[in-house]
């Protein structure tokens, strides 16, 4: 991963990449390990380049609109940690934004450090506008409303806007901590984004210092210490404990991705990335973590996913990273010419694929056209581990059981077409209750 400087900014990086945050933010991994490169060959950038910085690479890049409660508020928290830190150190922080954020498996690392600049008298933290639209109001909204902040920040790369935030809270919202200082006043003041020169010698003659944005950051962490969210059930948070196929397949499906997963030969002993569509609490997540590099564990239920990170974080676990995401509705590629947040596909290239007692729920359940799917995990170019759950099945006809059964194309024979057509079938394995199959799948060239 590679930065390119100006000749401002390398001014500013020569200077704040000596100060002690910085060094020990490097060494204990929570900002990304970055050195200057000494001739680097760059294409035409649009702009007189006077340094390169080189990043430690992530393994994959996610984006807070894919992440659960937890991770934005541990980014958030990274956030002002390194914040406080930096204006200790006289610097401090141009912006605050969740995409400096990245997840090296459960762990959150601060990515940007050329956001990082030296702190200047009576400079007021220009990030805090950004902080709170993109950090603070999307969790006061999980917390608060039990309203998934995704779309939210999907919807608008700003984040929420605090006249937008501040019509959504009723009379007894404002008495919560935070709300009258933080998103009230903030929506009455229309904080500019820019501050001109003139105003920052105000500042400093008025006697404005980093000690007073020292105390607003830190009333800001216990604000977010104090938001959470643990509501006491969704439809797939107990699935795994408590389901029937679960209970009586897990032992099978478990041999069989093992040995999937042990499949890999010399020189490649380990898969690059997994991708576990459908992951629910993570048990087949956990068994690819032991022979892959990256496991993204994705799922549409939320609270599932923001389960697993809490414990997947306890762990420090760096292999595998949770993600918010619905197969028949995923993120898009955002931002100017659709480039600046690429979709899903674009940040990641799976070689192994996890399609677990899913197809069903994508066929009936969101309307997906069966050959579709099969089509799309073909484009993978990945080897597949795919459950089929035939129209026998109990939970096939529990998804028939409120609607009208238009779904003809939702057959055994119809389905093997489809993957015979795309795949190679490597193996299979009927399992115990005679309406699921695994399959073992390669991709035709």
């Amino acid at each position: 991963m590679f930065r390119a400087l100006g000749y401002g900014g390398l001014q500013d990086w020569e200077t704040v990449s000596k100060k002690s945050f910085l060094q020990t933010g490097m060494q204990t991994g929570f900002i990304v390990q970055t050195e200057t490169v000494a001739t680097p060959t760059l294409p035409n950038i649009g702009f007189d380049c006077a340094a390169v910085l080189q990043h430690t690479a992530i393994p994959i890049i996610t984006w807070p609109f894919d992440w659960s409660f937890n991770m934005l508020r541990a980014a958030a928290l990274l956030t002002l940690d390194l914040l406080e830190q930096a204006l200790e150190d006289n610097a401090i922080l141009k912006d605050a934004t969740p995409y400096n954020v990245q997840f090296v498996g459960s762990c959150p690392v601060f990515i940007d450090t050329s956001s990082f600049v030296p702190f200047q008298p009576g400079q007021i933290w220009a990030g805090y506008r950004q902080f709170c639209q993109m950090f603070l109001y999307p969790l006061m909204l999980q917390c608060w409303k039990n309203v998934d902040f995704q779309p939210w920040l999907r919807g608008s790369l700003e984040g929420i806007a605090p006249q937008d935030f501040s019509s959504l809270l009723g009379l007894r919202d404002f008495f919560r901590r935070g709300a009258f200082s933080h998103v009230w006043l903030h929506a009455r003041l229309q904080t500019p984004r820019m501050i001109q020169p003139k105003v920052a010698d105000s500042m400093k003659s008025s006697g404005f210092s980093r000690f007073m944005i020292v105390n607003n950051v830190r009333g800001l962490r216990r604000i977010v210490e104090g938001l959470s969210w643990k509501p006491r059930t969704s439809a797939w948070s107990d699935y795994d404990n408590t389901a029937e196929p679960v209970q009586r397949d897990a032992a099978a499906k478990e041999k069989f991705v093992e040995d999937v997963c042990q499949s890999k030969f010399w020189p490649l002993k380990t898969w690059k990335t997994v991708w576990d569509l459908g992951c629910n609490q993570g048990r087949y997540s956990r068994l690819a973590a032991k022979y892959a590099e990256t496991v993204l564990a994705i799922d549409s239920d939320h609270l599932t996913v923001d389960r697993l990170f809490v414990a997947l974080n306890a762990e420090r676990n760096r292999t595998i990273i949770p993600l918010v995401g619905n197969l028949a509705d995923p993120s898009p590629s955002l931002g100017w010419r659709l480039q600046e947040r690429r979709s899903l596909e674009h940040r990641s290239k799976p070689d192994l694929v996890f399609c677990l007692a899913l197809i069903h729920h994508l066929v009936i359940g969101c309307n997906l056209l069966l050959a579709d799917v099969i089509d799309w995990l073909a484009s993978l170019k990945a080897t597949v581990v795919f459950e089929y759950v035939d129209r026998a099945d109990v939970q096939v006809q529990q998804l028939l059981s409120n609607r009208e059964d238009v779904f003809s194309d939702y057959n055994g024979e119809a389905f093997r077409a489809h993957i015979n057509r795309a795949f190679v079938v490597v193996r299979e394995q009927s399992l115990l209750g005679g309406t699921r199959t695994l399959l073992w799948l390669q991709p035709k060239d």
